[in-house]
């Protein structure tokens, strides 16, 4: 497959071919979606367009493959000598130390029959933890004429260390986004409060106490919408073993449903930091996420990518935190004043 052929990811496709045209290539990639299929097909392209023999160039330099070449038939299936492999094996389905060791011993080698080696870790959230430490130097040193290529379909669940080391981009089928009335109003007085100027403490905890007063009314509704369907509400006299069991289950579905509205509100903030990032790019309005919502640009302004890349690294860290026990408030509270705005 040609980068031609990904239409349904334009918008990753565009930014990972605006990279080659501008000689900007990272020398790491996270690839996520919804699919590892085509995240493969996707981190096949990139090494076939880097070594193709007769690519389609831009301005001179190679942004697309020719898919007809020798070096892009053996890459398409998975023999070409520079370009290696990690997949998930054994019965636990974990990339294993062995395998980034091994990983690791031919990227270093010199390219055999193109410019460039290739590693690609298919279900990079598949690395056990002593792969992961394993491969952190290769990540942070690789060799010249290579490049890192991790997939995962579940970042989140992909250490710290390995993702500050990534430039990571999304291929999950991403358009502009379509917000409700409520999500549109509050984001958009979130966006503008943050376009000012964040020179004091106290403009910064005016986010926060933004932030913390619609995740309040939104467990407030979440606590009334599912109180008000539990049978607790309809059977006055039921026993009291029944009555229990009842409210553990609708205290349990409260927070369920609560954490999973909690992390639509940070995903919004996440496409919104996004924005940022690529306004600090200069990139097109066609490639945001929420082009309708204003304040995106000024914050962009003050800040340079590798800031507004950074801000979406504490986001994806404060996402992380709540997923344990730490107390919400104060990973909120950590996660914006560590943001660069």
């Amino acid at each position: 497959m040609r980068f031609t052929d990904f239409s349904e990811q334009s918008q990753g496709v565009q930014l990972l071919q605006r990279s080659l045209a501008r000689g900007r290539l990272g020398h790491a990639y996270l690839f996520t979606g919804h699919q590892l299929e085509g995240l493969e097909a996707l981190g096949r392209t990139l090494a076939k367009t880097l070594n193709c023999q007769n690519p389609v160039n831009t301005n001179g330099i190679p942004t697309d493959c020719c898919e007809e070449c020798g070096n892009c038939r053996k890459i398409s299936d998975d023999l070409h000598a520079d370009i290696h492999w990690a997949r998930p094996e054994s019965k636990s389905r974990v990339i294993t130390i062995d395998q980034t060791r091994d990983l690791t011993q031919q990227i270093q080698l010199k390219p055999t029959e193109a410019g460039y080696k290739i590693a690609i870790i298919s279900g990079a959230d598949r690395l056990n933890s002593q792969a992961a430490n394993a491969f952190l130097k290769t990540l942070e040193e690789p060799p010249p004429k290579s490049i890192l290529i991790l997939l995962s379909t579940e970042p989140s669940r992909i250490l710290e260390t390995i993702l500050s080391r990534c430039l990571r981009l999304n291929f999950s089928a991403e358009t502009a986004r379509t917000l409700s009335a409520e999500q549109a109003y509050w984001l958009q007085q979130f966006s503008s409060a943050a376009a000012t100027e964040q020179k004091s403490l106290f403009g910064r905890y005016r986010l926060l106490d933004a932030l913390l007063q619609h995740l309040n009314a939104i467990r407030a509704k979440v606590d009334e919408t599912l109180s008000a369907r539990s049978p607790l509400e309809k059977y006055d006299d039921a026993e009291k073993n029944l009555r229990d069991k009842w409210e553990d289950e609708l205290t349990a579905g409260i927070e369920a449903e609560y954490r999973r509205q909690r992390a639509e509100v940070l995903l919004l903030l996440q496409w919104w930091l996004r924005d940022v990032w690529l306004h600090t790019l200069a990139a097109g309005e066609e490639l945001l996420h929420l082009p309708q919502i204003a304040g995106a640009d000024e914050v962009a302004k003050r800040i340079n990518p590798h800031q507004a890349r950074e801000n979406l690294t504490v986001l994806e860290q404060t996402q992380r935190l709540l997923h344990s026990n730490v107390q919400e408030a104060l990973a909120l509270e950590v996660g914006l004043l560590k943001l660069q705005l």
